[in-house]
């Protein structure tokens, strides 16, 4: 499957970012211009089809009357995304096998792509942000757990069912901790932002810490922003964890490297936000981990586009000057 407009700035893209406390939708156009955004929250829509309802409305809004060459929609969850069906959304109740993309097109009259998160956020750095101008791009989010999106040779690969780029989940230590997916030792409960904070709270039991005091004085709990911040100031407990971290990130980055071989790992997600206290230490380890052909071969940096790349990675999925999704 591909994905093409004609190539003029007069022709226009809705991005839809769903999420399962809010909904963001923006009108693009053909030179991905952000004309016209709105949000407005998912509570009060629960059903899938009161918020399919929402979305259609919010499209109708955006566009202000434009004719649309199509429509571009990000969501939670497991994504079929050739046949356009939420198999289960994340945090939206009553989400199991929603035919999302027949019933907006039966809504608006227009062709919808729909894509996974994570891989709407890959496809709009790899178009918009960081990744441009790379060949083969793997996006890693480290938030509260680990997401992926992988684009190899221009396309967006999904997988037999669209499921590929779940990183997160693939096994360092099957004698680890027991992670949210009921498996032991994924990459996300060693590398994630929540892995940084569980990390800093099992030290502090034992240790003093200017973490407490950082959290403490921000009025709000322990997170990995926090530890970053102690860090800054030399503190020796998250000075370990961060170091720790980091090389379990190493460890999930060399297999990156060595599975799909890409020239450029864009590293977005809250994570991320610690630039140099993170990139440069990351970078160091993944060259000592990987195998020595491979240095030398790729970059690791930090994601271009903040909290809209939801949104412009799903209104790219239009996009006319990528090949558009693996088939």
């Amino acid at each position: 499957m591909r994905i093409a407009a004609q190539n003029a700035a007069e022709e226009y893209v809705v991005g839809i970012d769903l999420g399962g406390t809010k909904i963001a939708a923006a009108l693009f156009d053909g030179n991905g211009l952000l004309l016209n955004r709105e949000q407005m929250e998912t509570a009060g829509a629960r059903t899938a089809d009161e918020v399919v309802e929402r979305m259609a409305g919010m499209v109708r809004s955006v566009s202000q009357g434009r004719t649309l060459t199509g429509v571009g929609l990000a969501s939670p969850g497991a994504v079929n995304s050739r046949d356009g069906i939420v198999i289960n959304g994340t945090n939206l109740p009553e989400w199991d096998n929603v035919p999302l993309k027949k019933w907006m097109e039966g809504k608006l009259g227009v062709p919808v792509q729909v894509v996974n998160d994570a891989n709407a956020a890959a496809w709009g750095e790899y178009v918009r942000g960081a990744g441009q101008g790379a060949s083969n791009m793997v996006y890693v989010t480290l938030s509260t757990g680990i997401g992926a999106g992988i684009v190899i040779e221009g396309q967006l690969l999904l997988g037999t069912h669209s499921f590929a780029g779940e990183l997160g989940h693939a096994i360092i230590d099957p004698d680890g901790p027991v992670c949210s997916c009921g498996r032991r030792g994924c990459w996300e409960v060693f590398a994630s932002g929540t892995a940084i904070r569980d990390t800093a709270l099992r030290a502090m039991r034992e240790r003093d810490s200017a973490i407490a005091e950082l959290a403490a004085a921000s009025g709000e709990e322990v997170s990995s922003r926090h530890v970053f911040e102690a860090m800054k100031l030399g503190d020796p407990v998250a000075t370990e964890v961060i170091g720790r971290t980091i090389d379990h990130m190493a460890l999930g980055m060399a297999n990156v490297v060595h599975i799909f071989n890409p020239d450029r790992i864009v590293v977005g997600g809250g994570v991320s936000k610690a630039g140099d206290l993170l990139f440069p230490a990351l970078r160091e380890k993944t060259e000592e981990l990987v195998m020595k052909p491979y240095r030398g071969t790729y970059t690791i940096v930090p994601a271009g586009l903040k909290d809209d790349v939801g949104l412009l990675g799903a209104a790219a999925l239009f996009h006319t000057g990528k090949e558009g999704i693996a088939g």
